[in-house]
């Protein structure tokens, strides 16, 4: 099999989450470019003279449902021609997401006593965005959307001694629940949508087009130049540096991956552990700061803390994942032979000190949000400080029609996810509406018998079988109404629950049976893709381990930073030891290839240290202990022999 010769546009409108966009042209692409941008100017202009925050929502999805329809084809292959249906759509969402607006203060007044127009326009707000969910993302979130619409109305007729039962709400009821608050349409992910999101995806669209992405992949490839593991290091850094800008798991595997890939061919990697390591890097970004995920932007909403201190959650799981990446990278040079391999690039030291301006803007962002500024500001003064260092580079120039382009690009960016945060918030408002969180807990917690390790196991799953059918955004979303609070009722604090089920919300795009960033990674590659699967989970296994010590260990909470300085150390250092022996229970390797007993050991000592408790890690240091020397012992003989 040879590697795929289809473009990296392709790729990730075949295997991303998002469907991909029309390429829309003369006077609608003028148009669309416009609205785009005015949108994206008031949003600048919001996060720094705020108002009424459901106003500002109704009026972001009054702009973003019509793009949604211009830009975004009914079914795969038709054409990048808006029909008469996308701009009857397109009109039919304008006029009902105004309506709120003009009668804003009746509106809400009315909530507890709708008029039959109230409801009219709420049913087809609510059949517009799960419409616009399906043009940008697929059916199945709409489905499980409606599968909660489903409930909200039929629950009254379940039995009564049923949990899940409730009394049943009629139309009106609910229609009020989806758009006449907020706790539904208008709700927190939506909001989340239309002040972080699109701010950082209008910062990343303006890194972007001032030349970023091109630099970023570039210095990867100069970083790491004359070792063998030199390959492997340089895709899991570009990896993380373009995944700043493209905010995306399959968008960075294909992106690096297009460009990487021929590096890893030559230095030897077989087919499948390259693409492991192209899809490992590609979802690297999403779990680091400083930009995270969309649904990091929910966790500090949702807890109602700054997003520096998500970013502070963040910071030890991100190096013991790139840890764990790149222990393995190291055993997979010695294990497969790799060499270096000669790349056309320049020189680091130049090309940093020409363009390594380019990092300025991110370390901007953290800087200003320690010192106190609003992540809305901070991202403003990164985005004004990017277009500003634009003009440094005369290719890249963010002239007045190249800034107009970024913004536009940055507003397009957002239409998938806010049409995915609108369609939570349905879910959002039906959990509210009939209290489906609290029995849905108490069901979770039942199964378990109140064990708190089981309940994580089951907790875990749901997340990842929730993430195959629907975005990240979402399944954390769901995950953090339905199964945060079965984890908090046995104790787990609110930002270790919502910090495991965002973890386990992204890795769900590595995980069995569809592992998106995978799959995009063999289309590349040419590997089968299920070995090529297998071989990312190898590479992100400690990010599937290291989130159950968040929940199950007294120490856990030292792993998101959180505590002493001198416990945070020391539970750094000791994730940090399971981190390394769970890569070589995996890779097979020690100071040479580990058999089978000593693999066993390393990853029995791995779970051991990971429980963070002084009897587990003594006895954990100890089984690492004997698999190192039985290891060296065995090796010796077989040199001596």
């Amino acid at each position: 099999m040879t590697e795929t010769t289809t473009s990296p546009d392709d790729l990730i409108a075949e295997f991303d989450a998002e469907r991909p966009a029309r390429r829309l042209s003369g006077r609608v692409a003028g148009a669309v470019t416009l609205v785009a941008l005015g949108l994206s100017l008031y949003v600048l202009y919001w996060a720094f003279l705020p108002g009424q925050v459901l106003p500002y929502r109704m009026t972001f999805l009054a702009v973003v449902l019509p793009l949604t329809f211009v830009c975004y084809k009914p079914v795969r292959g038709s054409g990048d021609r808006p029909g008469a249906v996308d701009w009857v759509l397109a009109g039919l969402s304008l006029v009902a997401c105004l309506y709120p607006l003009a009668v804003f203060d009746d509106f809400i007044r009315r909530a507890f006593d709708p008029t039959a127009l109230d409801v009219a326009v709420g049913a087809v707000i609510s059949l517009l965005v799960l419409e616009a969910c399906r043009r940008t993302v697929g059916w199945i979130l709409p489905a499980v959307c409606l599968v909660f619409l489903a409930y909200a109305y039929y629950g009254g007729y379940l039995p009564f001694d049923w949990v899940i039962g409730h009394r049943g709400y009629d139309i009106d009821r609910i229609i009020v629940s989806l758009v006449m608050g907020t706790d539904g349409v208008y709700g927190v992910p939506l909001d989340v949508a239309a002040t972080y999101i699109i701010l950082f995806t209008v910062y990343g669209a303006v890194l972007d087009h001032s030349g970023a992405g091109k630099f970023f992949v570039d210095i990867s490839l100069a970083a790491f130049r004359r070792s063998r593991s030199a390959p492997g290091r340089t895709v899991t850094l570009a990896g993380f540096l373009l995944g700043t800008v493209s905010g995306s798991g399959v968008a960075t595997t294909v992106s690096v991956g297009s460009v990487a890939w021929p590096i890893l061919r030559r230095a030897g990697y077989p087919r499948e552990q390259g693409g492991g390591v192209l899809a490992a890097a590609g979802i690297g970004a999403i779990l680091s700061p400083p930009t995270l995920g969309a649904a990091a932007f929910i966790i500090a909403e949702y807890m109602r803390v700054g997003y520096l201190t998500v970013l502070i959650y963040a910071l030890i799981p991100t190096i013991l994942y790139y840890l764990g990446i790149f222990l393995a990278i190291e055993i997979d040079a010695r294990k497969y032979g790799t060499r270096s391999a000669e790349v056309d690039a320049p020189r680091f030291w130049p090309l940093l000190r020409r363009f390594g301006y380019h990092f300025s803007s991110l370390f901007v962002i953290v800087i200003l949000m320690a010192l106190g500024q609003s992540p809305f500001r901070a991202v403003v003064y990164a985005t004004l400080l990017a277009f500003a260092l634009s003009f440094l580079d005369p290719a890249h120039r963010l002239t007045p029609r190249a800034a107009a382009k970024a913004l536009a690009a940055g507003t397009a960016g957002v239409l998938p996810v806010a049409a995915t945060c609108a369609a939570a918030g349905m879910i959002v408002a039906v959990v509210t509406l009939t209290g489906l969180g609290l029995k849905a807990s108490s069901l979770i917690v039942g199964a378990s018998g109140g064990i708190l390790a089981v309940t994580a196991l089951l907790c875990a799953l749901a997340v990842l079988v929730l993430g195959l059918a629907v975005p990240v955004t979402a399944s954390f979303v769901i995950a953090a109404v339905i199964i945060g609070p079965a984890l908090m009722n046995l104790g787990v604090s609110q930002a270790e629950a919502y910090m495991f089920i965002f973890y386990y919300a992204v890795l769900s795009e590595v995980s069995p049976p569809t592992a998106l960033s995978a799959f995009a990674a063999s289309a590349i590659t040419g590997g089968n893709a299920y070995r090529t699967m297998l071989a990312t989970w190898k590479y992100t296994l400690p990010a599937f381990l290291v989130p159950f010590a968040f929940v199950l260990t007294p120490a856990g909470s030292a792993l998101l930073a959180q505590g002493p300085a001198g416990e945070i150390l020391l539970t750094t250092a000791v994730s940090a030891l399971a981190v390394a022996a769970l890569a070589a229970a995996t890779g097979g390797w020690l100071a040479g290839p580990a058999t089978a007993a000593e693999r066993v050991l390393c990853g029995v000592a791995a779970v051991l240290l990971l429980f963070l408790s002084p009897v587990p890690v003594l006895a954990g240091v100890g089984v690492l202990i004997l698999a190192i020397a039985l290891h060296l012992t065995m090796r010796t003989r077989r040199t001596r022999s």
